[in-house]
């Protein structure tokens, strides 16, 4: 299977949903080019339109006049995050900090995603935090008059981080947040960048209270998570090479393309000009003679959402590849553990599930079976990339889900095969 040619690659979710939100509490009007026009950023820009900022539609410019750093409205309905989790976190936490309460709600999937996580640090600081069933949406915020916290993270999480850094920032107290191995750090540049005064020193951040917020002025860099798949269709052809310019390269989310490097993938990258805070280039791939590696939990936080597809890369590497430390996939849009393996048997790949990830033995036979994502974008496109390779028949049951993230996904990746 030859490849070939440059895909543009959308923007980058996290720092999508970060720069609406940072947007709308900012003092002043902010220009933000190239957001992610996703379903997921959508659930945002709704959220902040029932608080009372004028988001417009989601488009290659947008400007947004913030409220301030507390200006939001108590909600007059119920704060819709859709399928989004980054959403329903990171905007509780913005909530907690406002002297208003806040009922969020989701769709099904997102209903079973537990939230019990950040509640707990926003509940240290001053906010009510109630569940009407277990531990998950339909979720009340009730927020008001916070103190400082300093919050000793059981596990490396961003959006954690993200919630307890926006209670602290909204309602002007100093945060302390440690974490036992660094997580993505989005929320932290883009607030330097908008003048905070925040340190991190290893895996300890510390946020100094907030007066107000600069506006944004940034172009959004295309997100790794989704370069990811194209990494992984370039590697796995035999033939050509693919090019993903003005792509986000923060050390914080290419950890997947560091495990193909790792497993003998040929991956280039080029630096470009900063944006926001966040290193931007230019990513180079071409087909590669992969080996099976073992992961374990220090890889897993730079590459968690790209899991699923390094599992399938594995598929068609030589030996076998052991992941460890990944039990918060167990809890994503779906379990995804389980369904990755369910889904490696059923096109013929020998799959073993884990209790925190699994094992992968790789092999060079025909993939031909039929995919259920589960509604899960990731586990769409990862199966999706298996499906481009010459000899598959995979069918995959519900391709219109890869719209949370990457609504161009299939179009891209039948260019770069047919290129």
């Amino acid at each position: 299977m030859k490849v070939g040619g440059i895909v543009h690659v959308p923007g980058d979710k996290s720092i999508s949903h970060r720069a609406l939100i940072l947007a709308a509490l900012a003092d002043g009007t902010s220009v933000i080019t190239d957001i992610l026009e996703s379903a997921d950023i959508a659930s945002t820009a709704s959220v902040l339109r029932t608080l009372g900022v004028l988001v417009p539609p989601l488009a290659a410019r947008i400007e947004i006049a913030g409220l301030g750093r507390r200006g939001l409205h108590a909600p007059t309905q119920p704060l819709d995050c859709g399928n989004s989790g980054t959403t329903a976190r990171l905007m509780a936490g913005v909530v907690a900090g406002h002297p208003f309460t806040g009922r969020f709600v989701g769709d099904a999937s997102l209903s079973r995603r537990p939230m019990h996580r950040i509640a707990r640090p926003l509940e240290a600081m001053g906010a009510r935090v109630t569940f009407e069933k277990g531990d998950g949406l339909p979720m009340e915020v009730q927020g008001g008059a916070l103190r400082g916290i300093r919050w000793e993270s059981e596990t490396a999480s961003a959006q954690v981080k993200s919630a307890a850094l926006l209670a602290g920032l909204v309602a002007g107290v100093p945060v302390v947040v440690r974490e036992p191995s660094r997580s993505r750090d989005h929320t932290e540049r883009m607030l330097r960048a908008a003048g905070a005064e925040l340190d991190i020193v290893g895996e300890v951040v510390r946020l100094e209270p907030v007066a107000r917020l600069a506006p944004l002025a940034m172009r959004v860099p295309g997100d790794p998570s989704s370069a990811a798949f194209i990494a992984a269709l370039a590697v796995l052809a035999t033939d050509g090479a693919l090019t993903v310019p003005d792509l986000c390269l923060n050390p914080t989310r290419t950890g997947f393309f560091r495990a193909l490097q790792r497993m003998g993938g040929r991956i280039e990258f080029h630096l470009g000009a900063p944006q926001g805070g966040e290193e931007m280039g230019t990513l180079f791939a071409w087909p590669s003679a992969l080996r099976a590696m073992e992961f374990g939990a220090a890889d897993v936080p730079a590459m968690i959402d790209e899991l699923p597809l390094l599992a399938c890369v594995a598929a068609r590497a030589e030996g076998t590849t052991v992941i460890r430390g990944a039990s918060e996939l167990r809890v994503k849009e779906s379990d995804r553990i389980a369904a990755v393996v369910q889904n490696l048997r059923a096109i013929g790949v020998t799959a073993e599930e884990l209790p925190d990830g699994l094992r992968v033995t790789g092999g060079a036979g025909a993939l031909s079976g039929a995919v259920r994502t589960f509604g899960d974008h990731r586990i769409a496109m990862a199966f999706g990339v298996l499906a481009a390779l010459p000899g598959s028949t995979i069918a995959v049951d519900d391709p219109a889900c890869v719209a949370v993230s990457y609504p161009a996904f299939w179009d891209d990746l039948r260019a770069a095969v047919s290129a």
